[in-house]
C-alpha cells in the first residue's frame, strides 16, 4: 500500500491548493464526490469513514478543512500515539500549516515542507522541535528507538534545562541543538549490540547490519529465519539493527529469503556471481564448491560484504544449516532506502483500470499505480489514469504490440523495478495478464524470457470489466447464466469462434461479444446474429455500450432482428440477452433490460449471489 500523503479535500474551492501540496510532497488528491467535478486521484462517499481508513492504515493525511473537524472525525481513532500516522491541516488559503497528530513522526517536518512550498506559516507546537529542533522519539530512516516510552520523560528533563551525554557515533544527533557534554547526564547511546543498555536514558539501534543469505532451491522458511537468529544471537548482536538481507541473484525468487527480510522489517537486495565474486579476497571461507555450483566463492559471506562496500567489514563469519548458509556484516552507515545497494527483486503488477472513469477504478488498482516506477501500456489506457500517471516512467505501446509489450513490461522488472501493466477493463479478461503467464510457460530458448524476467514477483489486480459497466448501465441484464465470446479471429480461427456461438444460443446464455467488428472485419457480428436467430425471438434486447465510462458514452437498446454491424465499432459491447431476457420502462421514460432469475417462482426460499439456498425462516 502507498505511503504517500493523502490531500483530503471536501470542496472544488481547495482544490488549486491540494495540487500544489500533492506536487510539492508527492502526494494524492482525494476529494469529497458530491460536491468535486474536476479529476482527482481517488473520491470519498464519506469523509470520516474515509479519513480513518487512512488513518488506520498509516497514510499520512493533509486536510484543507479547518482543525476542529479533523479532531472530532479522527476521535474514536486515536487509541496508540506510538503508532499513529502524521495528521495535518491547512488552511483552504495557505495561509497556516498544523500538524494535530504525529508530530514526531514525520507531521512537524511535512508541515514545514509544506509551508515553504505555499509560503503559509507551520504552527510547530512541539516543545522539542521548537527547543531543539529535533524530536528524540522519531529518529531518522535508518534507525529505531529501542525504549520509546521513555522519550516523553527525557524530553521533558532536556527541556527542563538537564545536559545529555552521546554514547556511540550518529551525526543526527551531534549536529542538533541538544546540549550534549561527555559528562551530561542523561545517556543516548548508540549500539547494535544485543546487551547494550542505557541506564536512565535512550538507546538508538542503527539498522547497519546485512545478513547475508546462501540456500537450497526450495529451502524451508522457518529454517533459514530460525539460522539467521542464531547467527545474531551467537554474535551478540540485536535484530533491531538488521537493515538488510542480502544474497546471489539466482535466489530473487527465493521465498525463504523473502521471508527472513518480512521477519526483520527490511528490504531483501541481490547481486550477481561477479560482484560477489570479487568479494572473494575478503572471504573467510572461500568455497571452490560454491563456485562451480554458481560462479562465486561465497553467497553468503560475499553478499553481505557486498552489501556493505570496501569500508564494511564481515562480523560474523558463514554459519550453516542442513540447507542454508548466513553471515553477517557491518556497514559504516544505517541503511535507507536512498542508499540501498544491489537490485531489489522486480515486481509486475498487471492491472484493470476498468472501461476508464477513475470512480470505477479499484483502490487497490491506484495503489498499485501510484507503487509503480514505471508504467507499460497502450497509450490510451495510460491517458485514462491522469494524475497517477504523474511522476512515472511512461512505455507507450500501439495496439497490436501486445506481446512486445507484455515482454517489456517483465524485462523491466527485472532490472529490479516496480513496473504496472495497465489494462483496461479486467486484466485477466481478453488482456495482459494470460499473456504473462503464458511467457513464463513458454520453454526456454531464443524468443524466451530472460532468466532475471522468470524471477520477478508477479501480482494482478481485478478491474470492472466492459461487461459488468454495460450491463450496469442498462439494468440487469446478467441476472442469470452469461458468457462471453470475442468475434475477434486474429487469435481464434473462425470455426471455433462459429462452435461456441451455436453452442452459447443452444443454451440460452445472455451473451457479451468482445471485439464485435473492426474496420476490416463486418461480417461475424452478422453471422452470431443469425444464429441466435435460430434459438431466441427477433425481440431479443441487445444492449450496444460504447464508451464506458468516458466522454461520449453511449447506451443503446435494439432488438436483436434489428442488430446491425455499421452500429457498431470497436469501442463497443454488445449484451445480447437470452429468451427470458426483458424490457421494463420506468415512471421517468428510463428503459432497462433485465433477466429474471426466477426468485418470484422462489416462495419461501432466497438465492444468495452465489446460488447457495438459504430456507426463507433463515433469511
Amino acid at each position: 500500500m502507498t505511503t504517500s500523503p493523502a490531500i483530503v479535500i471536501l470542496s472544488e474551492a481547495a482544490l488549486p491548493m491540494a495540487r500544489r501540496i500533492a506536487e510539492a510532497i508527492g502526494g494524492e488528491v482525494h476529494g469529497l464526490s458530491r460536491r468535486i467535478t474536476q479529476t482527482v486521484d481517488a473520491t470519498f462517499t464519506d469523509t470520516g469513514k474515509h479519513l480513518g481508513v487512512l488513518f488506520n492504515t498509516g497514510r499520512p493525511i493533509v486536510a484543507l478543512t479547518a482543525s476542529g473537524a479533523v479532531i472530532r472525525l479522527l476521535a474514536p481513532q486515536l487509541q496508540d500515539k506510538l503508532n499513529e500516522p502524521p495528521v495535518l491541516s491547512v488552511a483552504e488559503d495557505g495561509s497556516a500549516v498544523v500538524p494535530l497528530l504525529g508530530g514526531h513522526h514525520g507531521a512537524n517536518d511535512l508541515a514545514r515542507d509544506i509551508a515553504a512550498a505555499i509560503e503559509g506559516f507551520a504552527a510547530i507546537t512541539t516543545a522539542g522541535d521548537l527547543r531543539f529542533g529535533i524530536a528524540l522519539d522519531q529518529p531518522p530512516e535508518g534507525w529505531v528507538l529501542a525504549n520509546p516510552a521513555d522519550a516523553k520523560q527525557v524530553m521533558a528533563d532536556l527541556v527542563a534545562g538537564a545536559s545529555t551525554r552521546l554514547e556511540g557515533e550518529a551525526d543526527w544527533l551531534g549536529e542538533s541543538a541538544l546540549p550534549l557534554f561527555a559528562d551530561g547526564q542523561i545517556p543516548l547511546m548508540v549500539s547494535n549490540c544485543a546487551d547494550a543498555t542505557p541506564a536512565g536514558g535512550l538507546l538508538y539501534r542503527p539498522k547497519n547490519l546485512v545478513l547475508g543469505i546462501g540456500c537450497e532451491r526450495g529451502a524451508g522458511c522457518e529454517e533459514v529465519l530460525a539460522l539467521a537468529l542464531e547467527s545474531l544471537a551467537e554474535a551478540g548482536l540485536t535484530p533491531a539493527s538488521v537493515g538488510l538481507v542480502a544474497s546471489i541473484d539466482v535466489k530473487a525468487d527465493e521465498a525463504a529469503v523473502h521471508h527472513v527480510a518480512h521477519h526483520f522489517g527490511c528490504p531483501a537486495r541481490f547481486f550477481d556471481a561477479a560482484t560477489l565474486e570479487a568479494e572473494t579476497p575478503r572471504l573467510k571461507n572461500p568455497s571452490d564448491i560454491v563456485f562451480a555450483e554458481v560462479g562465486c566463492h561465497g553467497v553468503a559471506e560475499g553478499a553481505a560484504l557486498a552489501a556493505v562496500g570496501a569500508a564494511g567489514e564481515l562480523v560474523a563469519e558463514k554459519r550453516k544449516s542442513k540447507r542454508a548458509t548466513c553471515a553477517i556484516a557491518q556497514a559504516t552507515e544505517p541503511f535507507s532506502n536512498a542508499n540501498l545497494p544491489g537490485r531489489a527483486r522486480g515486481r509486475l503488477m498487471v492491472v484493470g483500470i476498468g472501461p476508464g472513469s477513475d470512480g470505477w477504478r479499484s483502490p487497490e488498482v491506484s495503489q498499485m499505480v501510484s507503487a509503480s516506477t514505471d508504467l507499460v501500456g497502450y497509450s490510451l489506457y495510460l491517458d485514462l489514469l491522469g494524475p497517477l500517471a504523474k511522476g512515472k516512467t511512461r512505455h507507450d505501446f500501439d495496439l497490436g504490440k501486445e506481446e512486445a509489450r507484455v515482454r517489456h513490461a517483465m524485462e523491466l522488472a527485472a532490472e529490479g523495478k516496480s513496473v504496472a501493466l495497465v489494462c483496461s477493463g479486467d486484466a485477466g479478461i481478453y488482456a495482459m495478464a494470460t499473456l504473462v503467464f503464458e511467457l513464463l510457460d513458454k520453454a526456454d530458448g531464443p524468443e524466451g524470457l530472460t532468466a532475471a524476467a522468470r524471477r520477478i514477483e508477479i501480482a494482478v489486480s481485478p478491474g470492472i470489466s466492459a461487461l459488468q459497466a454495460a450491463a450496469a448501465r442498462a439494468g440487469a441484464p446478467l441476472g442469470h447464466d452469461f458468457c462471453t465470446i470475442s468475434l475477434s479471429d486474429l487469435l481464434t480461427p473462425w470455426e471455433d469462434i462459429k462452435r461456441r456461438v451455436t453452442a452459447a444460443g443452444e443454451g440460452d446464455f445472455v451473451i457479451a461479444f468482445y471485439n464485435p467488428v473492426s474496420k476490416k472485419r463486418r461480417t461475424q457480428l452478422a453471422w452470431a446474429r443469425d444464429k441466435l436467430l435460430e434459438h431466441r425471438p427477433a425481440s431479443t434486447p441487445v444492449i450496444l455500450a460504447t464508451n464506458l465510462g468516458r466522454e461520449g458514452e453511449l447506451i443503446r437498446i435494439v432488438p436483436l432482428g434489428a442488430l446491425k454491424a455499421d452500429d457498431v465499432d470497436m469501442l463497443t459491447v454488445v449484451v445480447v440477452g437470452s429468451s427470458n431476457s426483458s424490457i421494463v420502462t420506468t415512471g421517468d421514460g428510463k428503459t432497462w433490460v433485465y433477466t429474471p432469475r426466477g426468485y418470484a417462482r422462489k416462495e419461501g426460499t432466497a438465492m444468495t449471489d452465489t446460488g447457495a439456498q438459504i430456507s426463507g425462516d433463515a433469511a
